[in-house]
């Protein structure tokens, strides 16, 4: 290849126009015996990311020689503003990478015509049009398949798109206030509209499943090494109990106006009456069955600004026969009158394969919105079927699939294909979250199987003080936001939130419905003039018993 005045090699030469890319075709296969695999990809790379890059690694390891063709501009249709990159400088982008042979710019809006004319033995797709049923895609198909060709499936990890990284860099200042308008105006996220979804979040009717336990923090103070042994000895200062699992997701609805029946298991120990007692005077209706011996206490022992270690006492206890009969009993009673359903598997005992499988039929056409959690490594999230919602963490979706490889989009289809959800959002700690939908919930259209609509919304949180009870709250948030009727979208908003408030503050610690309507009052992103009036919302406020105020990370 030649070089420039400065010794680098002429990348630019790669970029071929499609006579001379023909041509070069049929030399690199007559001057080689067996005749070389040519492989091909074709896309918009509109901005080239890690993910791009990986995805073209593959495709090089399949054959002798990489073809990339790209949409030209008057192709591309994703938005007003797209594509960011001339298709001459996106032509430059990929030719300057090693492992790419060629890059043509095809003219056409897909690659069905540049497949036959070069005939690629290899063409290179991502994960997700696997199961595809875009006509444009299936032409390239037809295309490839005709003459003995192969198409493959990779997406190189990929979890933000070059439309998501646009919006995160683009022009002039604020970056991140530029990303969430961007992302508001395009869902219909508005100030308004999301007042009013959450003033009509008083007295829905929610049902929610699960299990609690006891989420007790002890404040220490570390004394000396002690005496008998080269270990720290800790002085205990001061304590407090909050309610967790599905009793906390259950007193948040409460928080914000909701009318939620808890049915779960408790017990005759102290535990479970304080819970009792704590969770009617938040205005938690609890419809106890079977009966727990004892309810678990997750102990926390912090030191200044750390948790030091973890202490869990009692024993899981699945519900037997007489009490999974009375908790199908009584969740059918409740779901004539419900607005919405929580099921929230923490792994001890309340949520039986038994249990699930009564309640699939029936329970389900019943109630219009149905989510689920699997909160813990006991929990088992593919058992929770035919939901509206599915939430989990990344971390918990792969444990779930026990697949750490493989590409956060494709895992996630996996997991709704499994389970047959209609959503699922994924977080992603400090980054935010990804929504994946369907392109319809109408389970007899084929398009149920096709590949599935993601969004990335970024984290709002600005100070973190404790993770616990964030999952909890966003999930309360989102299920009443949807039985109201919000988008997706907006429904993940108003629990990134939550999340953002909830992360602030010691314990899980409820978000009554005056501060998210106050946070969405003072958020600039929103559009709303109000907003550029009354400064920025103050998410620093701690609502804690302690004299002391820890940040816990």
């Amino acid at each position: 290849m030649s070089t420039d005045s400065s010794g680098r090699a002429d990348f630019r030469r790669k970029i071929v126009s499609l006579e001379a890319l023909k041509r070069m075709v049929q030399e690199t296969r007559a001057s080689r015996s067996p005749s070389p695999t040519i492989v091909q990809c074709h896309g918009c790379f509109d901005i080239v990311h890690p993910g791009h890059v990986r995805y073209l690694q593959f495709a090089r390891s399949q054959g002798d020689c990489l073809i990339v063709s790209i949409t030209p501009d008057a192709a591309i249709s994703k938005g007003e503003q797209r594509p960011y990159i001339p298709q001459e400088l996106r032509a430059e982008n990929l030719a300057a990478l090693e492992f790419v042979d060629f890059v043509v710019i095809d003219a056409n809006a897909t690659a069905a015509e540049l497949l036959a004319t070069i005939r690629p033995g290899v063409y290179v797709k991502g994960h997700e049009y696997a199961v595809s049923k875009d006509a444009r895609f299936l032409a390239e198909r037809r295309v490839v398949e005709s003459y003995g060709g192969r198409v493959i499936f990779s997406s190189g990890q990929v979890v933000f798109s070059s439309s998501r990284l646009g919006e995160e860099f683009s022009l002039g200042g604020e970056l991140e206030l530029q990303r969430l308008a961007s992302i508001c105006r395009r869902h219909e996220i508005h100030g308004d509209e999301l007042s009013r979804l959450l003033e009509d979040m008083h007295g829905a009717r929610i049902v929610v499943l699960g299990d609690v336990v006891i989420e007790r923090y002890v404040l220490c103070d570390a004394s000396t090494i002690a005496s008998e042994s080269p270990m720290m000895s800790l002085r205990e200062l001061d304590r407090k109990d909050f309610l967790g699992g599905a009793g906390f997701l259950a007193a948040q609805l409460a928080a914000l106006g909701a009318r939620p029946t808890l049915v779960t298991s408790l017990g005759d120990d102290s535990e479970s009456h304080w819970s009792r007692r704590t969770l009617a005077a938040g205005g938690v209706e609890v419809k106890s069955v079977g009966r727990s011996p004892m309810l678990p206490i997750k102990t926390r022992f912090l030191l200044d600004d750390h948790k030091v270690f973890r202490v869990e006492r009692g024993k899981d206890a699945p519900l037997d026969s007489v009490g999974e009969r009375q908790a199908v009993e009584t969740l059918m009673d409740l779901a004539e009158r419900a607005d919405a359903a929580i099921f929230q598997d923490g792994g001890h005992g309340m949520m039986t394969v038994g249990l699930l499988e009564e309640l699939e039929g029936v329970f389900r056409r019943r109630v219009p919105v149905i989510s689920g959690l699997a909160a813990s490594s006991g929990g088992d999230l593919r058992a929770l079927r035919n939901f509206d919602l599915l939430w989990a963490s990344e971390r918990r979706l792969r444990t779930s699939l026990n697949e750490f490889g493989q590409g956060l989009a494709a895992l996630t289809y996996e997991m709704m294909q499994k389970t047959q959800a209609v959503r699922m959002i994924v977080t992603l700690g400090k980054r935010g979250l990804i929504t994946f939908d369907r392109p319809s919930h109408d389970r007899r259209s084929p398009a149920w199987q096709d590949r599935l609509r993601s969004e990335y919304l970024p984290s709002f949180a600005t100070r973190v003080a404790d993770r616990l009870g964030c999952t909890e709250a966003m999930l309360a948030v989102a299920t009443l936001a949807l039985a109201r009727g919000a988008g997706l979208m907006q429904a993940c908003y108003l629990a990134e939130a939550a999340a953002a408030l909830e992360i602030g503050r010691l314990g899980p610690s409820t978000i009554g419905l005056d501060e998210l309507l106050h946070w969405v009052v003072h958020r600039p992103e929103l559009g709303d003039a109000r907003a550029e009036q009354a400064g920025p919302i103050d998410d620093r406020k701690a609502v804690t018993d302690f004299d002391h105020d820890y940040a816990i990370v």
